[in-house]
């Protein structure tokens, strides 16, 4: 079973882990991707929150995209990749990522891989909001 999803809504991390799991499997590996006060370049530490923007067609066909294909590199008998838009704030959870399958060792490489081809090819776009302004980082 795969779940691979743009969120507008605030994500439900145990909701998510438990759609993630299954009792056939020994194994999870869960990533879950938070809100820092850090900024992603320089020395700012006064985030306050996020803002991702997607073109949500094209970012969840890559997804899933993601998902294919890690299926077919590791013994996964669920996963589950879902990434928020819109404005998060500070602790509030982004991107989570729950792999199951029989064994510890497939379900984290696989979910290290699919958090990596998220951060580098979904077409999601991050802006950091500070108390005094706002800029957009980087580019997918």
């Amino acid at each position: 079973m795969i779940h691979a999803a743009i969120a507008t809504e605030r994500l439900n991390v145990a909701d998510l882990i438990g759609k993630g799991h299954d009792p056939s499997c020994g194994g999870i590996g869960a990533f879950i991707g938070t809100v820092r006060s850090h900024a992603s370049t320089g020395d700012r530490d006064d985030v306050v929150a996020l803002e991702y923007e997607a073109h949500p067609v094209m970012a969840e066909a890559k997804l899933l995209e993601i998902a294919d294909e890690a299926v077919t590199r590791w013994d996964l008998v669920r996963l589950v990749a879902v990434h928020r838009t819109g404005i998060c704030a500070l602790g509030e959870p982004t991107v989570v990522v729950v792999c199951s399958s029989p064994h510890r060792g497939e379900a984290l490489d696989a979910t290290r891989w699919i958090i990596d081809g998220i951060k580098d090819t979904v077409p999601i776009w991050k802006k950091e909001i500070f108390a005094d302004g706002a800029a957009w980082v980087g580019s997918n």
